[in-house]
């Protein structure tokens, strides 16, 4: 019954975007660990904070593949972590801090950003890397920023680089959002982009 009542918790707070404890997962509460091939909701919940903090660009689907082990390792290694690519205690204590503003960055741009959403006209729903669009996920111009680069821009968050727009040059960037509603109060505006890697 426990077990039950934890899965309600868990998938309310995956459905609501609010992860305030990841230990809610059996998994992890008994001293366990996830790796390659594990699945489910604790899955879900680590790829989602590895989105939040700009390591995971791939869906949030609740199965630990390579990619998901990619971002672990990148993660554990930018935080001064033993590099295993399995998720343990340390590492979620650490991906539960890592949403607050980076402590350091190679350097940082002022950038037109505006906003747009996978339901907009024209949008195809996924970005020029092939990943499904959604928040965390920006259009860049490669030549300013390359594909691929981590980054952290105020008023938005943690982000990655994954997408390209044909009116995305210099210094304009596009910020993916989930809803329309999200995107309109966005607006456009100016932000400071700092790049991470």
């Amino acid at each position: 019954m426990k077990i039950v009542c934890r899965a309600v918790v868990l998938l309310f707070l995956l459905s609501s975007g609010t992860f305030p404890i990841v230990f809610a997962s059996p998994v992890l509460s008994s001293g366990g660990t996830i790796d390659i091939g594990s699945r489910g909701d604790e899955v879900r919940v680590v790829q989602k904070l590895l989105a939040d903090a700009g390591f995971y660009a791939g869906e949030i689907d609740g199965i630990y593949g390579s990619g998901t082990q990619r971002a672990v390792k990148e993660f554990q290694q930018s935080n001064g972590l033993t590099v295993s690519g399995v998720v343990d205690k340390e590492t979620v204590l650490y991906l539960e801090r890592a949403g607050g503003e980076p402590s350091r960055y190679n350097r940082s741009l002022l950038m037109r950003a505006s906003a747009y959403t996978a339901n907009d006209p024209g949008c195809s729903g996924f970005t020029y890397r092939g990943n499904q669009l959604r928040r965390g996920l920006v259009a860049v111009d490669p030549t300013v920023i390359p594909l691929g680069t981590r980054l952290y821009i105020n008023g938005y968050g943690y982000a990655i680089a994954d997408d390209i727009g044909s009116s995305i040059k210099e210094n304009r960037i596009d910020l993916s959002f989930d809803s329309r509603a999200e995107a309109f109060s966005f607006g456009v505006r100016n932000v400071t982009v700092y790049i991470l890697d």
